[in-house]
Formats: structure tokens, sequence, C-alpha cells
């Protein structure tokens, strides 16, 4: 490979990665403006776990601080669950050299997992809801307005499906909610940006990403088989994830069939004389 070859490919990974910032920022702003996510004097805590997603968040949230309107604070949170094989030394390092505010958690969730799920099932369920509960009290304790976390628009899809296949629900992620203890207001930046422009971006910026089976556990294979589905969707017909996403913010509950969401007991047929209808029938063509 000649240097002047090396010289053109920087070149073009230079004007991707400036693309992308630009495109990853625009939608981070926008979600942020349509959900009133932050506001002037919050604390954001954002929860860094050292995958692309929570890497790319931390990224363009530190990058609009510098340039929004209002003034928030943004601290970086991990919360080590004493995996083994897990690389402690990966992210004090990066975030030190970013210069940001950050706190390592040190709790041995993996000892009680390991303890509670049965060999060969799945771990995730009850990791999951271990590591909220840390989070939620950590954000309690250091005064934290807001708790960010790396969902993306294709895993708010995917939940999309996940609970109409499996759950029979029409339950997907919020891009802002209150805990289930009303404690915390956790926000998702991310919920406009595609995966694929988060994963372009993170090889670009060249992030230290650690792996995400650690623990050994295998990712929900119904999940996984959602998520081939929808890549394959995307390939073959594209448009269609940008339509069923906007699809979820159109909602017409009187065109479903939940009646805690809409009274079809008082529908009432519109009461008139024949007369009266022939009038509005002729004025109406």
């Amino acid at each position: 490979m000649t240097a002047a070859f090396k010289s053109e490919m920087a070149q073009r990974d230079r004007l991707e990665l400036n693309k992308l910032r630009k495109l990853l920022r625009r939608e981070v702003g926008r979600a942020i403006a349509d959900f009133n996510m932050i506001e002037d004097g919050d604390k954001v805590m954002c929860c860094l776990s050292g995958g692309k997603d929570s890497y790319a968040m931390l990224d363009i949230l530190l990058n609009l601080k510098k340039h929004a309107p209002i003034s928030f604070e943004v601290i970086a949170v991990n919360l080590d669950q004493k995996q083994p094989g897990f690389p402690e030394h990966v992210l004090p390092e990066y975030l030190s050299s970013l210069g940001v505010e950050y706190y390592v958690i040190e709790r041995d969730t993996y000892s009680i997992v390991k303890d509670k799920i049965p060999e060969g099932k799945t771990t995730c369920g009850l990791c999951s809801r271990l590591r909220r509960g840390i989070l939620y009290d950590f954000a309690v304790e250091h005064k934290c307005t807001k708790i960010a976390l790396g969902h993306h628009r294709d895993d708010i899809m995917e939940t999309l499906f996940l609970n109409m296949f499996y759950g029979g629900k029409m339950r997907a992620m919020p891009p802002k909610l209150k805990s289930d203890d009303g404690r915390n207001i956790v926000i998702r930046p991310l919920a406009y940006c595609r995966e694929k422009d988060i994963e372009r971006y993170a090889g670009l910026r060249e992030f230290p990403i650690i792996p995400c089976n650690l623990c050994g556990s295998q990712e929900n294979l119904q999940r996984q088989n959602i998520k081939m589905m929808l890549q394959d969707w995307d390939k073959r017909f594209p448009g269609r994830l940008e339509n069923m996403f906007r699809a979820v913010q159109n909602v017409l509950p009187s065109h479903l069939c939940d009646t805690r969401l809409y009274d079809f007991d008082k529908l009432e047929r519109y009461s008139m004389e024949p007369e009266e209808f022939n009038q509005i029938s002729v004025l109406n063509l």
C-alpha cells in the first residue's frame, strides 16, 4: 500500500467521520428537543458499558454540551460487575483522556446471577434488573437528574416486535420515562439514530470497545431473530424501517382494539332527520 493511497483513505475517513458526526449530533439534538430530555441545570449520568452505543452517546453529548444554548453537566458511570476477563483499565484510561468526570461502581452481580440462574439459561434478565437497581441508587445518591442510556432506533424497533411476537403487546422503548421506583428520569438520546451509523462512527473514532459476551451468556435468541429480520427488511425494502418508526410516533387509538385507550362504548350514531342528512351530503359533494 503506497503512501499516497494511505493518505487518500485517511482523507476519505475524515470526511465520512465529519458527515457521521453531524448526522448523529443532529439526530440526538432532535430527540432531546422533541422529548425535552435535557433541561437547563440538569446533571446527566451517562451510563457507559464499553460498547459502541454508549461510547457514541457520551461522545455526542459532550460535543453538544459545548454548543448547547443551555447549561448542563455530564458525568460518565460504568458498573464493573466483576465478570471474568473484564479489562478494568480500559474505561478509566479512556475517560481520563477525555477529562470527563467519571465513576466506576464495583459490584459482584456476576456471582449472584450465576448462583441464581441454572446452567444454560439466559442470564440477561436478572443481570439487567440488578444493574438497573444499582445505577438508579447511584443516580439518587449523586443528585443526577437524568440517566442516559445508549439504546438506539434499532433497539426500539426490535423491542416493539419482540413484544408483539412473543408478549402479545404493542410496547417498545420510550425515549424518555420515569423509573419504576419514581426516583429517576431515564432518557435515550440515541432514539433517532440508526445502529449502522453508530457502528461506523465508533469504528472511525476508534473507541476502545469491550466485548459484551464476557459473562458467557448468549444474546436472547428471540431478539437476535428479530434483529436479523429487520436487517433483511432494511436491505430488501429501503425506507421500510423509517416508515415503521414513524408509525410508533403516529398512533391512532380509535383505529386499534384497546378499550383502555379508546372508549368504544360511548360511540354514538349522529342523530338527524333524513332531510338534514341529505343536505349535508350535498354540501360535501
